[in-house]
């Protein structure tokens, strides 16, 4: 059995899975670890799992030094006061250079052997002289990262249209696939301004609250469908999945809320609809092949009188 947690490197890094060393963690811990060269800082997300497999895991599988301590803590907090610097230097370079990248953010690993960079861009771009330049500047390893506009949101943080802070910087670890069609399974109208997140991409929130919605939405009528209820019958406008109803505008003109269980849909009329239908196909079909089959008989008769009157 292998005792593992995962990290998430520095403050923005991504995700891994180190050995745990025989110590304890929680979440929220900072932890000093092992890197591919000397040593970084981050933060337990994923508190102490037992495995028997780490094959798929990977390879190489790193250890957890310590848990951070005071020392350690200052360190963090001396390396993170130097990124303004880091920032106006690697901007004014990048402006040299005339290189199309927007940079968004740069951080020292924890013995300041490796400084990384953080940029967006539209197209490839090559940097390679930028790279050399800051290396001579700062003599330390250069690491430049593009990223794309969701990493951007989650390093940079802040309020999502709910008026919380956004899912990706608070407590989401990876990004899922998010679809148009999981907007319209919340009823939500079809407005990109009214989806998107601080990012322009469809919110995150869509995806992991997508199986909630399909949850509920089971057993519903779906807009559009006609269906008696207590109150008469009408048709539906809208669901509500979480409060278990429809809205429906009846046939006397009055739009009213009602729950699922006040919802009598039309499946007799259903039902019977294609049964009739598939009884008046059939017949259309018997009928049909009889008829043909003595048109057929009549012109086999016709061509046998025509070919004897021939022979005589």
């Amino acid at each position: 059995m292998h005792d593992i947690v995962q990290v998430q490197l520095r403050e923005a890094g991504e995700i891994k899975v180190f050995i745990s060393n025989g110590m304890k963690f929680e979440s929220g811990d900072r932890v000093i670890v092992e890197a591919d060269r000397g040593l970084d800082y981050g933060e337990i997300v994923c508190p102490n799992e037992n495995v028997e497999d780490i094959s798929s895991l990977e390879q190489p599988l790193r250890k957890v030094i310590r848990k951070a301590n005071p020392w350690d803590e200052e360190q963090i907090a001396k390396n993170r006061e130097k990124t303004k610097d880091l920032l106006n230097i690697c901007e004014n370079k990048i402006r040299e250079h005339n290189l199309p990248m927007k940079l968004v953010g740069a951080e020292y690993s924890f013995d300041r052997s490796k400084i990384i960079f953080y940029f967006t861009s539209e197209s490839r771009v090559d940097f390679r002289e930028l790279v050399k330049n800051l290396a001579s500047i700062f003599r330390v390893r250069i690491e430049l990262k593009q990223i794309g506009v969701r990493d951007e949101a989650r390093m940079l943080g802040g309020c999502g249209p709910c008026g919380r802070e956004l899912c990706c910087k608070s407590f989401l670890k990876d990004f899922e696939p998010v679809t148009i069609r999981m907007a319209k399974v919340q009823n939500l109208p079809l407005n990109p301004s009214k989806i998107s997140g601080l990012c322009g991409r469809l919110m995150c929130c869509l995806a992991y609250e997508h199986e909630c919605y399909k949850e509920c939405a089971k057993g519903l009528p779906k807009a559009g469908k006609e269906v008696d209820t207590e109150f008469g019958r009408g048709k539906v406008i809208t669901v509500n999945p979480l409060q278990r109803s429809v809205t429906v505008s009846l046939e006397n003109g009055i739009i009213r809320d009602v729950r699922a269980d006040q919802v009598k849909r039309e499946r007799e009329k259903d039902r019977n609809a294609p049964a009739g239908e598939k009884e008046n196909k059939g017949k259309r079909d018997r009928n049909t092949t009889a008829g043909e089959k003595e048109n057929k008989g009549k012109r086999d008769r016709n061509s046998r009188r025509e070919r004897k009157g021939e022979g005589k």
